[in-house]
């Protein structure tokens, strides 16, 4: 390899003192654990409790909390009283979570007694953990790369059970076995260049200008793939958001009360009820939606109302998706003219709502507004009533189709601005180096590319990722994980 290029650096650690922290969430419970993790996490926790059998690796031990509180001779049980029952399980180093001696001592979900458990460790010498520094540990011991250790906060976090799935598949490595084979092709193509460049005195062919044209661009369409995930991905597991606007008095508020199959904003007859946002999260098929209710748009004097429909028009222009509702009994206005052709290209949908109360003596529709609205603007509609439930499943189903658009069924996705950004610098620095082999420039200057690119790979499963980095996604887990 050329003397001249930096060595890559790789994420080490000694482990060198004991942690502790309360591992379950606060409050009182069935169950609640104390964690440790070190060198000494076995001797500290054989002082907190008294166990019936010696600790051994993977078995969980019956064992008694102590109490030292008292002086000695203070209770029946001499110098130390049990104040509870524990289970006590031991996992040796490298064959535990964080990758170095680990023991959770199960106790009563009682704060009081955790609390006494979590002071005497650190009593006896373990420092209470950072946030996610179990994580860490289990990341920087090779347990897991960086996506994975993200991938088990998303699953803390998960709020549907598509999200957890997503969380879980990633924590099984399929992000980063969907990047391995780009990785492991970029290196062949960074070893055959090496090797023309130091061995070219020894009959070593110098790789052909067409050959390093084919290898790079069979790179760059897996890598853009992947980058094209992250809007999928960002949707699973943050969410969008959706606007319900419209004209006064069109039925946003019971649609919305629909969709969130609970009384949620104010219904009544008198147009420009809603004077404020009105807003709740759902789930559709597993992706976490908000929904806003927003005051009808109109022209007025009062100042309230006013106040109301700008915040409205801020709604509107900032969700990912616009729900129109339409009166299926009243013919469209210019300001509806003007709101659907200001979304028609955005993700929008129409409901023509109140189609129960637009029918003619005979029963037949006679509605002064129908779908032959929305097409006229190329939207795609559905007509409902809030009051009855029609069309309200096909809205649902309408509103997942724009808010999915595929995320939930495929593998490996990319969840987060980081994963996202250290694609896009990979595969910037692949489309430079395929310009300089374009141009004729030197291997050597080529190589420069294809290293950035390796190692905005690299930094995505934290290989190469920086000391700030990691601190910065680690301390944005709980603590005790």
């Amino acid at each position: 390899m050329s003397e001249d290029k930096p060595a890559i650096p790789e994420v080490t650690a000694a482990i060198v003192d004991t942690i502790a922290a309360i591992s379950t969430p606060p409050g009182r419970g069935g169950i609640g654990i104390v964690r440790l993790s070190g060198p000494d996490s076995a001797s500290i926790a054989a002082q907190l409790v008294r166990l019936r059998e010696p600790l051994e690796h993977g078995r969980a031990r019956l064992a008694a909390v102590l109490d030292e509180t008292k002086p000695d001779g203070a209770g029946s049980g001499g110098a130390c009283d049990q104040i509870d029952q524990a289970m006590v399980t031991f996992f040796a180093a490298p064959n535990s979570y964080s990758g170095d001696d680990l023991v959770e001592i199960a106790a009563h979900g009682s704060p009081v007694v955790l609390e006494l458990l979590l002071r005497r460790a650190l009593s006896l010498g373990a420092r209470l953990a950072e946030p996610g520094e179990f994580t860490e540990r289990a990341f920087l011991s090779g347990k897991l790369d960086l996506t994975q250790a993200e991938a088990v906060r998303d699953l803390i976090e998960a709020q549907t059970l598509t999200q957890a799935r997503q969380a879980a598949s990633q924590m099984g490595g399929a992000l980063s076995r969907r990047v391995a084979p780009m990785k492991h092709s970029l290196v062949e193509l960074i070893a055959l260049l090496e090797a023309g460049i130091d061995f070219g005195e020894d009959d070593v062919d110098i790789t052909p200008q067409a050959e390093i044209a084919r290898r790079i661009n069979e790179l760059i369409p897996p890598l853009a793939a992947l980058e094209a995930s992250f809007a999928r991905g960002r949707i699973v597991h943050d969410g969008l958001t959706i606007a319900i606007v419209g004209r006064p008095n069109a039925g946003k508020s019971s649609l919305f009360n629909r969709l969130v199959e609970r009384d949620r904003a104010i219904v009544t007859a008198i147009p420009g009820t809603t004077r404020d946002l009105v807003t709740e999260r759902i789930s559709l098929d597993g992706i976490p939606l908000e929904l806003v209710d927003t005051a009808g748009l109109r022209d007025t004097l009062e100042e309230i109302e006013q106040l109301g429909i700008e915040r409205s028009r801020q709604a509107l222009a900032d969700a990912a998706i616009v729900l129109i509702v339409l009166d299926a009994t009243q013919p469209l206005n210019h300001e509806e003219r003007t709101l659907l052709a200001a979304v028609r290209d955005r993700s929008a949908l129409v409901a023509i709502n109140k189609s129960d109360l637009a029918t003619d003596q005979q029963g037949q529709v006679a509605m002064h507004t129908d779908q032959s609205a929305a097409e006229e603007f190329c939207l795609p509609s559905v007509a409902t009533s809030a009051i009855t439930g029609d069309g309200i499943s096909t809205l649902r189903e309408k509103i997942l189709q724009l808010a999915a658009g595929g995320a939930a069924a495929e593998s490996g996705l990319l969840t987060n601005l980081r994963q996202q950004q250290t694609i896009v610098t990979a595969r910037t620095a692949l489309e430079d180096s395929l310009r300089a082999n374009e141009t004729g420039i030197p291997h050597e200057m080529i190589l420069l590319d294809l290293y950035r690119s390796l190692w905005a790979l690299d930094s995505l499963t934290g290989q190469t990722t920086p000391d700030d980095i990691l601190n910065l996604i680690f301390s944005t887990f709980c603590i005790g994980k």
